[in-house]
């Protein structure tokens, strides 16, 4: 399989850092927040890797190269206004080819098991399929209400509190079939939460929802970004905890 990385938003929300740097380059525990998309990657046999670029695109190419040093081929795709989501696959067309592909957003670190999902959109014979996980607070995210069947049967951006109906939030990682070329393309899609899932929601065979059990970080904002710190410093003293405990039962 291949993948699509989006590594081409400018971050706004994150000046005056993202003035010097694009914000995947910006650094989470560290190393650039998309060296963590390329590293999960690599560590589920993904070989073969596209990134779009927009902002500041040398400082991504110079960092990452040809892939080589990361045990992957990088094919980088410039893109001189932006083209959306959806358009951004629309202009990997020829790079995707006729086989399923992943999707990750690089400004997102997330634990979703790629191969599992993998496995399950394939055993499922989905034409695309999103890593969700379960969030308290998921009114900066988009929600999904999931059938019995594993089927996504309603899609949200953003809901006010008042509007939530699901925990279940889009973690930014997709399976999808090359079939998915045809709900991009009639009429010419931008945005893939905005056209392309809403499209995909009319049939009803289409859209599966994977539930995983870890996380997606985020990093839209400052307030974003200490959350996000606060949970990798949690994370790490349970980790502590864990093996403490492991070696006191020995």
């Amino acid at each position: 399989m291949k993948a699509v990385v989006l590594a081409a938003g400018r971050g706004d929300r994150l000046r005056p850092l993202t003035d010097r740097l694009p914000k995947v380059m910006l650094e989470f525990d560290g190393r650039p927040l998309l060296a963590h998309s390329l590293e999960q990657l690599r560590r589920h046999g993904l070989r073969e890797v596209a990134i779009n670029l927009h902002h500041l695109p040398e400082a991504i190419v110079r960092y990452f190269g040809d892939g080589e040093r990361w045990g992957m081929r990088i094919h980088y795709s410039y893109e001189a206004e932006l083209l959306g989501t959806a358009g951004t696959l629309r202009n990997l067309e020829a790079f995707l080819g006729r086989e399923p592909f992943f999707l990750l957003y690089g400004d997102n670190v997330t634990d979703c098991d790629l191969s599992r999902l993998a496995r399950f959109h394939r055993n499922r014979a989905a034409i695309a399929t999103v890593a969700v996980c379960w969030l308290e607070n998921p009114c900066s995210c988009g929600i999904v209400e999931i059938d019995a069947s594993d089927r996504i049967v309603r899609y949200q951006e953003k809901p006010r509190p008042e509007d939530v109906f699901s925990h279940y939030i889009n973690a930014g990682v997709y399976c999808f079939e090359p079939e998915i070329g045809r709900y991009l393309s009639d009429p010419p899609a931008s945005d893939l939460s905005l056209h392309v899932l809403p499209r995909l929601l009319k049939d009803r065979a289409a859209l599966l929802a994977y539930r995983y059990g870890g996380y997606v970080l985020k990093f839209d904002s400052f307030e974003d970004w200490e959350v996000s710190q606060n949970v990798l410093a949690e994370r790490r003293r349970a980790g502590r905890r864990r093996k403490v405990q492991s070696v006191s039962k020995s």
